[in-house]
């Protein structure tokens, strides 16, 4: 059974950074690099938004109009591992960060990592 499992979220004041990373496990008839990645965010009494992907190889990406510019996306095929780079943090980026594995209709979700953007 494929797991992720996300790390690096915190406290961070406005302006501040923070790295997110998602390392991926337990593929058995296939493997990390067959999966496209995304990280997703949800902020209380919100919906799930998309907040960036990336794809299979790491050569394309894109991003939420509210984060481009801030944010990065990147993946280490050999670490099984995705990152999301997030700089000049605001308030409005507070919620529980997700990433996502997607392989046609496969999708597997981690449990989420909480950011909180606060002076």
């Amino acid at each position: 059974q494929v797991q992720l499992v996300e790390s690096g979220g915190g406290l961070v004041q406005p302006g501040g950074s923070l790295r997110l990373s998602c390392a991926a496990s337990g593929f058995t008839f296939s493997s990390y690099a067959m999966y496209a990645m995304s990280w997703y965010r949800q902020a209380p009494g919100k919906e799930r938004e998309l907040v960036a992907a990336i794809s299979i190889t790491g050569g394309s990406s894109n991003f939420a109009d509210s984060v481009k510019g801030r944010f990065t996306i990147s993946r280490d095929n050999a670490k099984n591992t995705v990152y999301l780079q997030m700089n000049s943090l605001k308030p409005e980026d507070t919620a529980a960060y997700y990433c996502k594995a997607r392989r046609g209709s496969v999708n597997y979700w981690g449990q989420g990592t909480q950011v909180t953007v606060s002076s």
